[in-house]
């Protein structure tokens, strides 16, 4: 059985009508529609199973109906199947789902006859280290952010590369981001964008109490230690925005290129700069 895995944003009321329309269509060429919670809660068109059970039906191919976030959640359960995922934008910004939703049978039409090409990118690693031991460890495409809790006082963090002492400063934290990830909060904390094929990870640190500390640009095999020197109440290690852990004053988050590969299906080279222009008016006069 050919199968096709549907997994939609919660609550959006258009899946009420777009849902039924995209099994009918996926039935009549041969595939087999299952849908996750999210989307069976607003149609019953087909079976319906938890996102975490998805990977082990082996799907041929994953739609995410949603925006970035969706697609963030999506592509953390799908990245060890290696299932490639195509993204269709309900959200707001889209520059992971880039396809318009005008545009969803003409590219899964593409898809059927192999006029695609696979968007490989890559993914990190982050293990969380407390007393000299690994506590656990998260995949992110976007981002692995360490940064102090809630109470408005800075904490002091110490970054170091290789083994090397790299920085030791006051803020609010640091990220430590893929390229996919440098066109999300990297970018709102003044760090460089990178195109989606760099091999490359960015450090940025959050509002440094340091006038001349900038963003930092290390290569992709590095390996990176982020470590919570003192916190005035908290810290927070969060991923891709969606996971949070709270981390202890002492402990260490190290970070390295992931294993994981999330595979995107996409029909146009220009999608990113265009996704730039469209979004953040970017080289725009």
């Amino acid at each position: 059985m050919r199968r096709v895995a549907i997994a939609s944003k919660p609550n959006k009321d258009e899946l009420r009508r777009i849902l039924p329309e995209l099994v009918e269509w996926l039935r009549l060429h041969g595939f087999e529609p299952v849908l996750d919670r999210e989307g069976g809660a607003m149609s019953s068109a087909a079976e319906a199973v938890s996102r975490a059970e998805l990977p082990k039906l082996n799907p041929e191919l994953v739609i995410v109906l949603g925006g970035d976030g969706t697609m963030l959640a999506v592509a953390r359960i799908f990245a060890a199947a290696g299932t490639p995922i195509l993204g269709v934008n309900l959200g707001t910004l889209g520059f992971l789902t880039e396809v318009r939703l005008g545009d969803l049978y003409p590219t899964l039409e593409g898809w059927r006859q192999g006029k695609h090409s696979i968007d490989e990118r890559w993914m990190l690693h982050a293990a969380l280290w407390r007393g000299g031991v690994e506590h656990s460890s998260y995949e992110s495409l976007n981002e692995a952010v360490i940064s102090k809790g809630d109470i408005a006082r800075m904490g002091e963090f110490e970054v170091e590369l290789e083994g090397r002492s790299v920085a030791r400063f006051r803020g609010d934290g640091v990220i430590v981001s893929t390229p996919t990830g440098s066109t999300a909060y990297t970018l709102a904390a003044n760090g460089p964008i990178l195109t989606p094929d760099v091999d490359a990870m960015v450090v940025t640190p959050i509002c440094p109490h340091l006038l001349t500390l900038r963003p930092i640009v290390l290569r992709g095999d590095a390996s990176l230690t982020v470590r919570v020197e003192a916190v005035p109440n908290k810290a927070m290690l969060t991923m891709d925005g969606q996971i949070a852990v709270e981390i202890e004053r002492g402990d260490e988050v190290r970070c390295r290129r992931s294993e994981c590969r999330v595979k995107l299906v996409k029909l146009s080279e220009s999608g990113f700069f265009d996704a730039l222009r469209t979004k953040l008016s970017w080289g725009e006069l």
